[in-house]
């Protein structure tokens, strides 16, 4: 561990109070200590926000303050000594020693508050997985394939420096665009476009072999886009629950409901869309399926992540596996479930909380304090309600309660970030992985701990402060993706060709049941 020089200061500061020597000024720290990274090792840097203390004494003692200084810094260097030695323990912990804990076996009780390295490390890889959706994604509407995924499935990682990642994509999901949800799906203003009706809302991957000797099991993940910079989709949600029945997936209680609008987003297809032909849902269960009875010989994880509406599918689509029970191997064993998600909003009633919880599906979710997506909907009817008020609310088509264990975050205690109500930076996912990097606990410093770069905040948005000297939105494809042909000329160049479905969907659609249930909504359009 790096010496600090203003822990000293702080630590001589107060210890100097109890011997009458006072400070003159205050002095706020920000610590930055630095653990291996992918993006390289960190050096500690500390410093103070305000001019340093100097020490000031007002009475005569008869203890010299240079003596109280030499065995302040001896205790601070054997305090340090200890706090290496820990240290050297916390490297021994390894996340395949203790993944289920990880993974919520038991609901991150001890974990979050003090934070544990390894679930905050954890956290913000899942983290940059569902922020890969967004830096893949299309958004310009002046390119014919706006709404669609910039890179090819088995180039993704690369494609993003995510390779060391150790995921490979087994499959991207679409859904179709012909619901009531304009400002989550994205549309080109050209007349020749990609596909009409369908967008690229996440993909699923799966570990190869040496990430998966890291993490201790085949880790499966699902990774759901979201929405990034407009707040708008809140209001194109219809607040009505729905019994998810309704929608074809099994559960024994009629009385669980979720919210409209996700469950439309989560089951609707259009089979006269390549793309989109097989509901969210259809390509979820399939590709799970295959990838489960592919590597039933291994220890098995299923990760499901994802940020703002894409949380809210994530928690959905976790319930379905679950519920369904896709995720019971063919020996009897049960392949843990889990939902790391960011700023998700609330999905349905208390039924639905109750029941997901009764499965064993474990959910984490992040929150910043200053958020409002995590306050809807249901700003009335919620879980904060006294359960007798709940109670009497339940029948209602908008009460609403989060499920799982909330970890929350305030963009506040950072500073780097700027001390707004700015609602499209509170909401922001890299803002959401900063703040996770730098938090330890709710009585603990604000101290960056993996070298995860903070200007990535501003990728995106505006709320880095001015004087960390990180341009707004600076992520920019170059020359707005234009590139010159060999005749001088700029233009768009032609992408390869789009991957829809592998051609084993059907067989497994068939052992799952649905192929008739995808035969007779086929046989309904065609009428239509």
């Amino acid at each position: 561990m790096a010496i600090s020089l203003s822990k000293t200061f702080l630590s001589i500061n107060y210890q100097l109070v109890n011997h009458h020597v006072l400070p003159s000024e205050k002095c706020c720290l920000v610590s930055f200590s630095g653990q291996k990274h992918h993006l390289g090792r960190t050096k500690s840097v500390e410093f103070s926000t305000r001019p340093p203390m100097i020490p000031r004494v007002l009475s005569k003692k008869s203890e010299s303050s240079s003596s109280i200084i030499n065995e302040l810094e001896g205790e601070r260097k054997a305090k340090e000594e200890e706090e290496d030695i820990a240290a050297g323990k916390e490297e021994e912990r390894r996340v395949a020693d203790v993944w289920r804990e990880i993974h919520g076996q038991d609901d991150w009780v001890g974990m979050l508050d003090p934070m544990d390295p390894l679930l905050r490390s954890e956290l913000i890889r899942y983290g940059e997985m569902a922020q890969a959706c967004y830096d893949a994604f299309d958004f310009d509407p002046f390119s014919k394939y706006c709404g669609s995924c910039k890179f090819r499935r088995r180039q993704f990682f690369d494609s993003l420096g995510m390779a060391h990642h150790g995921y490979m994509i087994s499959r991207y999901l679409f859904a179709t665009s012909n619901i009531n949800l304009p400002n989550f799906f994205k549309k080109s203003r050209f007349s020749k476009v990609w596909s009409r009706n369908a967008n690229w809302i996440g993909y699923i991957a799966v570990s190869n072999d040496e990430m998966s000797k890291t993490l201790g099991r085949r880790d499966i993940t699902i990774a759901w886009r979201g929405t990034v910079t407009h707040l708008e989709w809140i209001a194109d949600l219809m607040d009505f629950l729905k019994p998810i029945p309704f929608s074809k997936i099994p559960c024994p209680d009629s009385k669980v409901k979720v919210e409209t609008g996700f469950l439309h987003l989560y089951t609707d297809k259009d089979v006269t869309c390549r793309f989109c032909k097989f509901s969210a849902r259809e390509q979820i269960l399939t590709d799970v399926k295959k990838l489960l009875e592919l590597y039933q010989d291994e220890e098995i994880s299923i990760t499901i992540t994802g940020h703002s509406l894409g949380s809210a599918l994530a928690i959905l689509s976790a319930y379905d596996i679950v519920e369904t029970g896709l995720n019971v191997l063919k020996d009897g064993r049960a392949v843990p479930v889990s939902v790391l998600s960011f700023s998700g909003p609330r999905v349905g009633n208390v039924r639905f909380k109750k029941r997901i919880e009764a499965l064993g599906v474990k959910v984490l979710r992040v929150v910043n304090v200053h958020d409002l997506v995590p306050k809807s909907p249901g700003l009335f009817f919620n879980e904060k309600l006294p359960p007798i008020l709940m109670k009497l609310a339940e029948r209602l088509p908008w009460s609403y309660s989060h499920v799982g264990v909330e970890l929350e975050l305030d963009h506040k205690n950072s500073p780097f970030l700027k001390q707004t109500r700015d609602l499209i930076g509170a909401h922001n996912l890299e803002a959401h992985l900063h703040l996770v990097d730098g938090y330890h606990g709710k009585v603990h410093m604000f101290e960056l701990t993996s070298g995860r770069d903070p200007s990535l905040v501003n990728k995106g948005s505006d709320f880095l402060k001015d004087d960390c000297l990180v341009p707004p939105y600076w992520r920019q494809d170059e020359n707005k993706g234009l590139v010159r042909n060999k005749d001088g000329r700029w233009m768009q160049p032609e992408r390869p060709k789009l991957e829809d479905h592998p051609e084993d969907i059907h067989h497994h659609l068939k052992q799952l049941g649905l192929a008739s249930e995808h035969q007779k909504f086929i046989s309904q359009s065609s009428s239509n």
